[in-house]
């Protein structure tokens, strides 16, 4: 009850749900360290339910964003440019999740048929079609990374490698994205998920039927595909206000 009354303290501060969930976490550490110091038996704390805090939907950029970032050159910061331009081509272009992009092989592309094997959750696989942007990218970066393997003298089945003829890792992806979606002037909060945000909510805004998105990415259920509709309608949303005479 006493653990309660000061949450509801908090809240008629104006504190918002973040805070007070904040305040209720410090509280059950303080808990927590008592108990282990034996002066308390039990951590009443753990018993009040952590506040419901609304979920954020990510920012997504524009599909205008994301072409003045893939159009043209990689910016100066691009330390392996072929192999950074077809790792946001890949990301964006197909929508894969950051540890699906650096499981790729060589092997998994099937340019013929214009798809990639991907492993997904669960080692659930699945195949991803691409187009002549991903397709593009291949050409060009395929012989340089022939050429880096050949310097460092390794050998890897791995698609995207490092410059010492390593695989790359998650963070080294993350790392990438950010540095060259800041250079090309998108906000520095975005990274290889928002790529994937970016492609379903494209593809829906597009008219894609919203089975074959949660295909392509690769979901389980459904309603975590329908997330993008809330995407796509604040986009709606804008540009009505935007354009439309009467909601002026």
């Amino acid at each position: 009850m006493i653990v309660r009354g000061f949450l509801s303290h908090l809240y008629e501060k104006g504190l918002s749900k973040t805070s007070v969930a904040r305040a209720l976490a410090a509280v059950r550490s303080l808990y927590r360290w008592l108990a282990q110091e034996g002066v308390v038996e039990q951590n009443p704390a753990s018993l009040v339910s952590t506040p419901k805090l609304p979920k954020k939907l990510p920012r997504v950029p524009t599909i205008e964003e994301m072409n003045g970032v893939l159009d043209g050159k990689m910016p100066e910061v691009a330390a392996f440019p072929e192999r950074d331009r077809l790792m946001f081509e890949l990301l964006y272009g197909c929508g894969i999740r950051n540890s699906e992009l650096i499981g790729i092989n060589v092997d998994d592309i099937r340019v013929s048929a214009e798809a990639i094997l991907i492993r997904g959750k669960g080692k659930k696989e699945r195949y991803v079609p691409f187009g002549d942007a991903v397709r593009g990218a291949l050409s060009a970066y395929l012989p340089a990374r022939q050429r880096v393997l050949a310097e460092t003298k390794k050998m890897n089945a791995a698609l995207l490698i490092n410059q010492r003829g390593g695989r790359l890792t998650t963070r080294s992806v993350g790392r990438i994205v950010k540095k060259i979606a800041v250079a090309k002037g998108l906000p520095p909060d975005v990274h290889p998920h928002t790529l994937r945000h970016a492609f379903g909510t494209h593809m829906l805004e597009e008219g894609a039927d919203l089975r074959a998105i949660q295909e392509m990415l690769g979901h389980e259920r459904l309603s975590t595909t329908q997330r993008y509709t809330q995407l796509s309608m604040k986009h709606v949303m804008h540009v009505y206000d935007e354009t439309h005479p009467r909601a002026k």
